[in-house]
C-alpha cells in the first residue's frame, strides 16, 4: 500500500473515534505529515460547536513542538470554506505553512462542497482528492444524505428468531438474541442522531429509548410518531434532558400543552388519511440537522415506513432459535406478486457472538 493510502487510512480510523461524537457534524479525522515523513499531528472532529479535525490535528503538531511549514495534511472530507460554529478550516491550513492537502471526497454541504479546494488552491496549496473517498462516505452516510437528498439515512433494527419472530404471542421478547448483539445494537444507536419509535411502543413497553453499555458523550434525539396525540406523558422517554420530538395527526390543545410541558417538541403533520405524513417528518427532521434515523418500532410503523419507501437499511440480528407462532417484523402486505415486493442488496453478513448480523439495503439507496 502507497503511503498515500496508508495515511488516509491513519486518518479514517481517527475519523471511526469520532462516530458517536460530532454529530450533526461529519466524522472527520486528519493527519499531518512533514516532507521527510514524520508525523507531526492527528486529530478528529469534536463535539458541534468545537473544533475540527484540522484543527485538532494542527493543534497537535504545535503541542509537540513541530513547525508545520511544508507540511502536507491528510483529511478525509474537504476542508470547511465557511463560517459556522467554527471559522474555516482552509485559513487555519493555509496560515499554518501546509503546502499540501490530501482529502478523501467533497463535502456535500452546499455552503462548502468544491469551495474548500477552491480556497486551498488559491491560497497555494496542492490538493488532491479521492483516496478512502468510499470508506469516507460510508462514515458519513447520514450526513450525505441530509445534505443531497434532505433527508436523515434510516436505518431499521430487528431482533428476531431464525424463522423471524420478533417476539411470542405473548409479547415476551427479552431475550431473543444475545447480549453481543444486543450491545452491538446499542453501537447502532449511539451513532445514530435519532431513535424513532411509535406511541404504541412507549405505552405498551415503557423504553428508555437510549444508548447503555457504550461509551457516548451524547444521547441521541427521541422521535415519536403518534397520530393521535395518546402518548403518556409520564414515559420513560421524557426523563433524560435531550431532545423529544413528537410527530402527530391529532389537534388536542390540552394534551399537547402536557407532552410539551413534559419536554416534548409536538409538530402537527398530518397526511390525507389521518396518519401523520412519514415523508414529511423525515424532512423536517433533517431541517432539525438529523444525520441517522434508528428505527425501534413495532410492527405497525414498522410496515408504513417500509410501504412508503423510506428505509434505506434494514440491520437484522437472527437468534440460532425457531420459535414458530409469534409475532413479525412488520405488518406489510398482503402483496398480490412478488414483482412487489421491496428490493434489498445484501451489504454484510457477520457472525455476532451466536447469531447473525446481517445488513441489507434499499436498491439504489447509495446513488445520491
Amino acid at each position: 500500500m502507497a503511503f498515500t493510502e496508508q495515511r488516509m487510512q491513519q486518518a479514517l480510523l481517527l475519523a471511526e473515534q469520532s462516530l458517536t461524537l460530532s454529530s450533526p457534524n461529519p466524522h472527520v479525522g486528519c493527519v499531518i505529515y512533514s516532507d521527510t515523513g514524520e508525523l507531526l499531528g492527528q486529530g478528529h472532529t469534536q463535539r458541534a460547536g468545537a473544533e475540527h479535525a484540522e484543527i485538532m490535528a494542527l493543534q497537535d503538531a504545535r503541542n509537540r513542538g513541530h513547525s508545520l511549514v511544508g507540511a502536507t495534511a491528510y483529511v478525509t472530507l474537504e476542508p470547511c470554506s465557511h463560517q459556522g460554529r467554527t471559522g474555516p478550516c482552509c485559513d487555519a491550513l493555509a496560515a499554518a505553512g501546509i503546502t499540501k492537502v490530501v482529502a478523501s471526497i467533497a463535502d456535500p454541504n452546499p455552503l462548502v462542497s468544491g469551495r474548500g479546494f477552491a480556497r486551498l488552491r488559491a491560497a497555494g496549496i496542492s490538493v488532491e482528492v479521492g483516496t478512502g473517498a468510499a470508506q469516507s462516505r460510508e462514515l458519513n452516510i447520514g450526513f450525505f444524505s441530509r445534505m443531497v437528498r434532505r433527508s436523515p439515512w434510516v436505518r431499521m433494527k430487528f431482533a428476531a428468531s431464525l424463522d423471524g419472530k420478533t417476539a411470542l404471542e405473548n409479547g415476551a421478547s427479552q431475550w431473543i438474541t444475545s447480549e453481543t448483539s444486543r450491545m452491538d445494537g446499542h453501537m447502532l444507536r449511539a451513532r445514530a442522531c435519532a431513535l424513532l419509535t411509535g406511541r404504541g411502543t412507549v405505552a405498551h413497553d415503557n423504553p428508555r429509548m437510549d444508548v447503555r453499555g457504550i461509551e457516548t458523550h451524547r444521547q441521541p434525539a427521541i422521535v415519536i410518531v403518534d397520530s393521535q396525540l395518546a402518548t403518556p406523558a409520564d414515559a420513560h422517554v421524557f426523563a433524560a434532558n435531550r431532545p423529544r420530538y413528537l410527530y402527530t395527526a391529532s389537534r388536542q390543545e390540552a394534551k399537547q400543552a402536557e407532552l410539551e410541558s413534559a419536554g416534548a417538541t409536538v409538530t402537527f403533520l398530518p397526511n390525507g388519511s389521518g396518519q401523520v405524513d412519514l415523508a414529511a417528518m423525515l424532512r423536517d427532521l433533517a431541517v432539525r440537522e438529523i444525520n441517522e434515523v434508528h428505527v425501534e418500532a413495532g410492527g405497525t410503523l414498522n410496515g408504513a415506513l417500509i410501504r412508503d419507501g423510506l428505509v434505506d437499511e434494514f440491520v437484522v440480528y437472527l437468534a440460532p432459535k425457531w420459535i414458530g407462532l409469534g409475532q413479525g417484523m412488520a405488518h406489510f402486505g398482503p402483496l398480490s406478486s412478488l414483482a412487489q415486493a421491496v428490493p434489498l442488496e445484501f451489504h454484510s453478513c457477520t457472525r455476532c457472538g451466536p447469531d447473525l448480523r446481517i445488513a441489507a439495503r434499499r436498491s439504489g439507496s447509495d446513488l445520491f
